[in-house]
């Protein structure tokens, strides 16, 4: 969190200033702060409106239903939120999940809501923020990389008017390609339109440069001008692209595909629906979880790992900390609460975080500002929404994600370590049959390379008239067979035989099952007269051994210390060095020949 401990505080006090932050902030709050505070959250306000009718469409709900899903969040994250920048609301790529588990109804998206919620309070009541540790770089990267192409390729459809294409990624593009002929020419000339016009402004802003105090006032107005329309971009393409289908609404003949009416009003305040009724009965809510199936772990995993990995890059770019188990707290809340006014799942949005944090925000006030903008958005203009063309918001959908996908990160780990593409990959492509199956296999990929790791540590052999081992890492159950086998194999190769000394300098642990591998090797080599020694152990690895009182059991404070032990004791003169890596580097011992 950000702002200095107040000296002298109880522990009472710091518990409950990390579970209300906002206690922390709102003392020092000043009339600068709010000023800035106004101006970001209207600014985002700006740019949550369009987003959120677009991102319901992804979601195939109704359009209402993407605010509101947008406001809650940010009155909840004001008090509880650890981040100054981030604001919480509909995503696309929560949105997608959505799509997937809620089957384009409401009823399940928001209970989906609620139980997400639920389960994202209870991780962070138990303190288990890092088991979101275990989901590594490249399965997330792989997963948005994928969500990208998956989104936007989900809005060709109404870029070009076409109606009853198949929610499953692959019969879309057969089903797209296939009728392409069916274009209606209105849509697609108003999405191209509107897809320009938000790459010119998003290209515009990013290489205008903030006007010196120097220069003509004329400049500055005019560069601050620019800057506020580019930030605002969204909003201004659907308020343009609006008044054209209003304007061919007046005239008599409408070749748009426009959004339809909304509900005027806010969302009324009530439960979560426990069952939903069909037309045959009702479905009990035993059977809506089930249906859910494992949409209950993938989206709270995502929600939280989204909020998560965006409030730990802008907390580090603006120098100041955040609590992952309180932004399991406030994601939780938030999401509970959302669901009683007809939510679906929210998370961190990472394109309005950087609006947030561009405009200069000071505190989660901001929130605040978006939120009543929402509302008053739900209030006066929902009347209007409904001569939105559906091209405008797949234009808006298709600029917010396209950034996503991460074209370098595939020859990065390429230079970096190219076993980790092999998650990245696996991830990547089973995303595009299921989100859940691309996810849960990224993990398992990622696990089962880091269980190689842990059972084929790397180790590094050396004969200086002795034979030194040095294991590359700690030593634990899955390890010890191999362990063994390396030992015996290198000591009863060697002619003359010659004492084995284990370097431990790397070994910062060690479980039972090695230390039980180790005493069986001990007693192994003392069959055939040959000493097994032990150096540079650290002190829970010392304290290890020693307990298990292993019989024959030496060690010394260096290698060097014990190869003059052993030369003494064997009368070896001899000197030479095999290493049995590559290139001097350290290979897992299940490679060494």
């Amino acid at each position: 969190m950000w702002g200095p401990r107040e000296p002298g505080q109880r522990w009472w006090q710091r518990a409950v200033l990390r579970r209300l932050p906002v206690l922390g902030w709102l003392p020092r709050y000043s009339l600068s702060c709010l000023r800035l505070d106004l101006i970001a959250g209207v600014t985002v306000g700006l740019t949550v409106v369009p987003q959120a009718l677009a991102y319901a469409e992804v979601a195939g709900l109704p359009v209402q239903y993407g605010l509101y899903s947008s406001f809650v969040g940010c009155f909840v994250y004001c008090l509880l939120g650890t981040a100054k920048d981030v604001t919480l609301g509909p995503t696309a790529i929560m949105s997608l999940l959505v799509s997937s588990y809620a089957f384009h109804d409401p009823a399940y998206a928001v209970l989906l809501a609620f139980l997400s919620g639920c389960i994202q309070l209870a991780m962070g009541l138990l303190h288990l923020g890092f088991l979101l540790d275990f989901v590594s770089c490249p399965v997330i990267k792989g997963f948005t990389s994928a969500a990208s192409i998956t989104i936007s390729f989900n809005q060709v459809k109404n870029i070009l008017g076409l109606q009853g294409i198949p929610r499953q990624f692959f019969l879309q593009v057969y089903e797209t390609l296939r009728r392409i002929g069916e274009t209606r020419v209105g849509d697609a000339v108003l999405g191209l339109s509107c897809l320009a016009a938000l790459a010119g402004l998003r290209a515009m802003k990013s290489r205008l440069h903030p006007a010196a105090s120097t220069e003509p006032l004329a400049t500055r107005a005019s560069i601050l001008l620019i800057q506020s329309c580019a930030t605002a971009r969204n909003a201004l393409v659907v308020l343009a692209a609006g008044l054209v289908a209003y304007s061919f609404q007046v005239s008599g003949s409408q070749p748009l595909t426009l959004t339809g009416s909304v509900p005027c009003g806010l969302p009324p305040f009530r439960p979560p629906p426990f069952s939903k009724a069909v037309p045959n009965g009702t479905v009990p809510f035993g059977r809506m979880v089930q249906d859910m199936g494992a949409g209950l772990a993938v989206v709270p995993l995502v929600g939280v790992l989204e909020t998560v990995a965006i409030a730990k890059a802008f907390a580090s770019q603006n120098d100041y900390r955040i609590d992952a188990n309180q932004e399991l707290l406030a994601m939780g809340t938030a999401n509970i609460l959302g669901s009683f006014f007809s939510s679906y799942p929210i998370t961190g949005s990472f394109g309005r975080t950087a609006v947030n944090a561009q405009t200069g925000v000071c505190t989660p006030m901001g929130g605040l500002v978006t939120g009543t903008l929402v509302l008053l958005s739900l209030a006066y203009l929902t009347s209007l929404f409904c001569y939105i063309p559906k091209a405008a918001l797949a234009a808006v959908i298709i600029s917010a994600v396209v950034p996503m996908f991460d074209a370098r990160i595939f020859r990065t780990l390429w230079r970096v370590k190219r076993l980790d593409l092999v998650p990245l990959c696996v991830t990547f492509l089973l995303c595009f049959w299921e989100v859940q199956y691309g996810i849960m296999a990224g993990v398992l990929v990622s696990g089962i390379l880091l269980l190689y790791s842990v059972a084929r540590p790397p180790i590094k052999v050396l004969e200086q008239g002795v034979l030194v081992l040095q294991p590359g890492s700690s030593l634990h159950f899955p390890a010890a067979d191999h362990l063994q086998d390396i030992i015996r194999d290198r000591a009863l190769a060697a002619s003359p035989p010659c004492s084995v000394i284990l370097d431990c300098h790397h070994v910062s642990s060690i479980d039972y099952t090695a230390v039980v591998g180790l005493a069986e090797v001990l007693q192994d080599l003392h069959k055939h007269g040959i000493s097994l020694v032990f150096c540079s152990l650290q002190d829970p690895v010392l304290r290890a051994l020693l307990a298990a009182d292993l019989e024959g059991f030496q060690h010394f404070l260096s290698w060097e210390e014990a190869a003059r032990c052993s030369e003494a004791e064997l009368g070896v003169s001899r000197t030479a060095y095999i290493d049995s890596t590559d290139e001097s580097s350290l290979l897992p011992a299940g490679l060494i020949q």
